[in-house]
């Protein structure tokens, strides 16, 4: 049982290990390798969403003798509509803008900052916590293959997000060891919100179908009011395009041979 609950933590190594590039890499990754990086985490979190999230939640619902839709369209929404609240309340900056978002607050860029990664990685968590509780129920369509598969993905894109966050800190003249701790914090939200997911769900089974479909409407959210317009922004924007392809296919391939 405790090798299952390690499961929870393999997202927040994912981002670990990409911040702790800012020990290895000297200068700030190039515009070129940043798109293809956040085009390759969007293809990976589209493909999660649909494979390991909505479309088990229409099963479980199909096999609740539920009309299949309606758990997965309405969690959907209201993942999206959590998502929306967050990104309104929470005061925070992304990485290449100057204009700070949520309420207004008197706070130090770096936290700024901290905090729109932060807002990121939730709805990732909840996925992954939700997957989980879903494997340990028995005949509701989702094995722990499939939760170890989504968190493996899940994984995979946070390893260039750590690098993302932790390398523009260093060359902005914080140091090593405070940049790292920085990308690392980040993705420290992921396992909590996990664990707590579980928590929540393994006490409400027959609403499984709905926060499965919560977690995908909150992670499309990202993916839709993110990850997507800093991939296209300015030039090279095809990088982004072929990355998020790539993220896209990886993701399906794994959750379809592994799930």
């Amino acid at each position: 049982m405790m090798s299952e609950w390690l499961t929870l933590l393999i997202p927040f190594a994912g981002t670990t290990l990409g911040a702790a590039m800012v020990f290895l890499l000297k200068k700030e990754l190039s515009v070129k390798v940043e798109k293809a990086l956040l085009g390759f985490a969007a293809g990976v979190m589209i493909a999660a969403s649909v494979w390991s999230l909505l479309i088990p939640s229409i099963n479980m619902a199909e096999e609740q003798n539920v009309t299949a839709w309606i758990p997965a369209a309405v969690g959907f929404l209201l993942g999206m509509a959590f998502l929306l609240i967050l990104d309104t309340v929470i005061p925070h900056l992304h990485m290449d803008s100057d204009q700070p978002e949520g309420l207004p607050a008197k706070l130090p860029r770096s936290t700024m900052m901290l905090f729109a990664v932060t807002l990121h990685n939730i709805p990732e968590g909840m996925a992954v916590g939700v997957a989980f509780a879903g494997a340990g129920t028995q005949n509701v369509g989702i094995g722990m293959a499939a939760a170890l598969t989504l968190s493996l993905g899940i994984a995979i894109q946070n390893f260039p997000e750590g690098a993302i966050i932790s390398m523009p800190l260093k060359s902005g003249g914080m140091s090593k060891g405070k940049a790292f701790l920085f990308g690392a914090i980040s993705g420290a939200v992921e396992p909590v919100a996990g664990f707590l997911t579980v928590l929540f769900v393994s006490k409400m089974i027959p609403v499984l179908p709905y926060i499965l479909a919560f977690a995908a409407g909150a992670m499309l959210y990202v993916v839709v009011e993110e990850l997507i317009p800093e991939s296209q922004t300015g030039e090279h924007s095809n990088i982004g395009t072929i990355g998020a392809a790539l993220g896209f296919v990886l993701m399906m391939i794994l959750d379809v041979a592994l799930g």
